[in-house]
């Protein structure tokens, strides 16, 4: 397995933290953090074989964070250098200094214990980032090449997201961290001309991977297979009847499933949205901390961990951004909330001993924000299967794969549509539906949930830009989830809906 990188590791990386730390320390400051990270980011995507879009960026810099005198203040440049971080400790100390004039009590931060000289590396075999140009579009142009090759695709669309992502922390209590992760996402998506609409999409199901280009070849998911499958599916498509709109019962694949675990569990469950700290930016959670220990989230079937360890997901990482151990730990328990995701500022205003590591930046230039650990769903010992799940349903629909998606600013009602939708007739799949969306409210929609599949359905799903903040930032989170089934749920249909 590849460790850190070499390139990296020739920055100045130790004088750079020695003297933005040093100088902060003769400032005065109670504590003070920096971050040297170089973040790479390619994107590609072809159409019908050629080439549209090429990408290559990198982001290097200095982000440091000071506390002085109950104040906080942070500055950053893309520059790396001693004379650099000179500066910028003082930067931020004079920034400190204004912000305290806007506070109404002082920042803390929780304890947390020294974690000197540590290493983390990502499992990974090849950098995506590293894999040559031609050989990815050469990939990306064969997939849309096999696609419209079939009589049943007019267009198609395939795209590949990379990232390389090395960070360097160091704070005042001694703490000093090194760390490096990938990602990359496959989108494979067919366009057939026709239907009430004039077209329809039909794209692969392949989640983002906190794994190597070795993700796109198998190891992560089956490209091939499901590309393969895309010109069937959508005829399909073209010819099925539209939903009627009613109750239905549901069995929801997690390919679906993640989305609104990710909406109305993740975000929910943010304690700075619950103690209203993140109120503008799609704010708030209808969750408070008071409700810990009696909230009924959902059925007592629902098993809800944040995890930043979860081997290969999205939010994985040896420490955050405020070198805070990487943790996993329960946020709901039986179908009753038991905790919420913290980062040190947060945790401290609420009263709470320790961070459970859930704080992160984007960038370099940014300050850390509270952020979403991996939110995942935990599947039954000894559960059934997705299609013994169905079985069970007797008339209902099966939802596959995430689209579209809405949910008012405290997280607690929502519409979510899919990629494919299949009727369920006397436990048996007898062919898609269109138009579908189901909508419900957070506590009615898990507490509906009446069978959760077992290990074997489990898909670790997720998203490279879970947005938060102003300024915005976007992180990369992962969910892990089974298939699952849920009963007497609202479905409308979104053609009727919007007056198409």
């Amino acid at each position: 397995m590849p460790g850190l990188d070499e390139s990296f590791l020739e920055l100045p990386l130790n004088g750079v933290s020695e003297a933005a730390l040093g100088r902060a320390r003769q400032l005065g400051c109670d504590h003070a953090e920096v971050r040297v990270e170089r973040i790479r980011t390619q994107y590609l995507s072809v159409r019908d074989g050629a080439l549209e879009t090429s990408l290559d960026d990198t982001e290097v810099g200095i982000g440091v964070r000071v506390f002085h005198r109950g104040s906080v203040g942070f500055a950053a440049a893309a520059s790396v250098s001693v004379q650099e971080a000179v500066r910028l400790a003082g930067e931020a100390v004079d920034l400190a200094k204004v912000v305290a004039l806007a506070l109404g009590e002082p920042v803390q931060l929780a304890g947390e214990p020294v974690w000197a000289d540590a290493i983390w590396v990502a499992p990974y075999e090849t950098d995506p980032t590293r894999v040559p140009l031609g050989d990815k579009v050469d990939l990306l142009a064969s997939w849309t090449a096999r696609l419209i090759s079939s009589p049943s695709v007019d267009h198609a669309t395939g795209s590949v997201t990379a990232v390389s992502e090395d960070k360097y922390y160091a704070d005042l209590s001694g703490t000093s961290t090194l760390q490096r992760r990938v990602r990359v996402h496959p989108v494979v998506e067919a366009v057939a001309l026709g239907g009430p609409a004039g077209f329809e999409t039909m794209r692969t199901l392949a989640p983002p991977m906190a794994r190597g280009w070795e993700g796109l070849l198998g190891a992560g998911c089956d490209l091939d297979g499901e590309i393969a499958a895309l010109p069937e599916l959508l005829r399909e498509r073209l010819a099925a009847p539209s939903v009627e709109p009613g109750r239905y019962d549901l069995v929801v694949d997690p390919t679906n499933l993640w989305l609104t675990i990710h909406e109305s569990i993740g975000h929910a469950t943010e304690l700075d949205r619950a103690l209203g700290y993140e109120a503008a930016y799609a704010g708030t959670s209808f969750a408070r901390p008071e409700m810990i220990g009696e909230l009924r989230y959902g059925s007592e079937l629902m098993n809800v961990v944040g995890d930043r360890t979860q081997p290969y997901g999205l939010a994985t990482v040896g420490f955050d951004d405020e070198g805070v151990a990487a943790q996993s730990f329960d946020i709901v328990r039986d179908g009753v909330l038991v905790g919420f995701q913290l980062d040190r500022r947060i945790a401290a205003a609420a009263g709470r001993e320790r961070s459970n590591g859930c704080a992160f930046a984007d960038s370099p230039l940014h300050a850390p924000l509270q952020r979403m650990a991996n939110v995942s769903l935990l599947s039954a010992p000894g559960g059934p299967s997705t299609e013994e799940l169905i079985d069970g349903c007797g008339d209902g629909i099966y939802v596959v794969g995430d689209k579209s998606w809405s949910i008012d600013m405290q997280r607690h009602n929502f519409q979510f549509t899919g990629q494919r939708f299949y009727e369920i007739r006397s436990g048996r799949l007898a062919g898609q539906l269109r138009d579908v969306a189901y909508q419900a409210t957070t506590t009615e929609f898990w507490g509906s949930m009446d069978g959760v599949g077992g290990e074997g359905t489990v898909v670790l799903g997720g998203a490279f830009n879970c947005g938060k903040g102003q300024p915005g930032q976007v992180a990369p989170v992962g969910h892990a989830c089974p298939s699952a089934r849920f009963r007497n749920v609202n479905v409308l249909n979104v053609r009727r809906e919007s007056g198409r």
